[in-house]
Order: C-alpha cells, then sequence, then structure tokens
C-alpha cells in the first residue's frame, strides 16, 4: 500500500484538523464557562493530555508505517511532533499564566516543593530542542549527530507518563495506563534503544 504525495498532502490536512479540533473545544468550553468547577487547572490538564497524546501518536507513526509498508507515512513524524511541542508550551504557559500569575520567585519554589515539575520541565526543553532542530536544513547541517539527538524522544516517552501519575493526587488508574503504553511502545524500539545507549567503539 502506497501514499501518493497527494494522499500525503490530504493526510497532512486532516492531522491539522484532529490537532487543531481539541484546541478550539477548549478554547469553546472556557468562552462558555464550561470548563469545570475550576477552569484553571481544567485547562492545565487538558493542555497537558494534548501534549501526551500527540507524543503517543509520534511514537505510533513508525510502527504504523513499518507494519502496513507505507514509507510516506514518516513524513507526517515532524508535523506531529510539533503538535507535542505547541501542546507542551500551551501546558506549561497555562500554568505559569493561570496559576501562578508570572511569579517566577515562586515557579523555582515549586520545582524544588513538587519533583513532577522538575520531570515534566526536562521533558518540555527536550521536546523544544527537537522542535528547533527538526527542519530539513538543520538535520541535514548536523548529519549523524541529528539522529543521536532526536533518539532523546525516547527520554521524552519516559518522563512524560513519569510527569503525568505524580501530578495526580488521588486517580492513578488513567496515568498508569498511560505508563502501560508507552513501556509498549518503548518496548517496541528495544532494539533502537540498545544501540544508541550503547557506546560505539
Amino acid at each position: 500500500m502506497r501514499l501518493s504525495p497527494r494522499g500525503v498532502f490530504w493526510l497532512k490536512v486532516l492531522l491539522h484538523i484532529v490537532f487543531l479540533l481539541p484546541a478550539l473545544y477548549l478554547v469553546a468550553l472556557v468562552l462558555t464557562d464550561n470548563a469545570g468547577g475550576d477552569p484553571v487547572q481544567y485547562i492545565i490538564h487538558y493542555t497537558g493530555m494534548g501534549a501526551i497524546n500527540s507524543l503517543i501518536a509520534t511514537l505510533l507513526i513508525s510502527p504504523i508505517a513499518k507494519r502496513f509498508k507505507l514509507a510516506a507515512l514518516m513524513q507526517t513524524r515532524r508535523l506531529v511532533g510539533l503538535y507535542v511541542c505547541a501542546y507542551a508550551l500551551l501546558h506549561i504557559s497555562a500554568f505559569v499564566s493561570l496559576d501562578l500569575l508570572f511569579a517566577w520567585g515562586l515557579l523555582f519554589e515549586e520545582v524544588i516543593k513538587r519533583p513532577y515539575i522538575l520531570v515534566g520541565a526536562a521533558a518540555l526543553i527536550i521536546v523544544v530542542l527537537l522542535t528547533l532542530t527538526s527542519p530539513i536544513k538543520i538535520k541535514r547541517k548536523m548529519g549523524k549527530q541529528w539522529q543521536s539527538l532526536h533518539n532523546w524522544i525516547y527520554v521524552v516517552a519516559l518522563l512524560a507518563p513519569i510527569h503525568f501519575y505524580w501530578s495526580v493526587k488521588s486517580e492513578i488508574i488513567e496515568p498508569s495506563i498511560y505508563i502501560v503504553v508507552f513501556a509498549a511502545l518503548l518496548f517496541y524500539r528495544r532494539i533502537s534503544i540498545k544501540k544508541w545507549l550503547t557506546p560505539k567503539r
């Protein structure tokens, strides 16, 4: 099964719609006062889930492309990865602006007091670095170092569910399910991860 260039184009259009609709839905909920009893926490959680679900979608592209022999599908991986970064930035922006009210001193206190924020911040930094180096021109300039850098997506796949699990106060079923999903995705890539972690002689 092959995807034509036109097919890839429309697939990208569909992906844009799929990833933008949740953000537009959130805006509609906020504007109509339907964002739950605590709108601030709702927005923070909602955007965080947008980031983590986008990350899962990114990690699923390669297995699906290999399973169904859709090499052209790999052309959508960067697009989906950009939405991971977009939702992650919305997540941290909502936390800093709506919850902390831009109290930067309080932010550092929160990082020390709540380890899950530090874990999330580490994941965000990696995601931003991957996004900034995702353009084809930068990829060509970096050469083999590009792939080594972008293998850090595996670290993000480890940190993101941990951040989610530690951030919840009581309900752990949902984050536990995400931990299992990410564990399965990382297990699928165990050979690639082993090669990445094994020092070259």
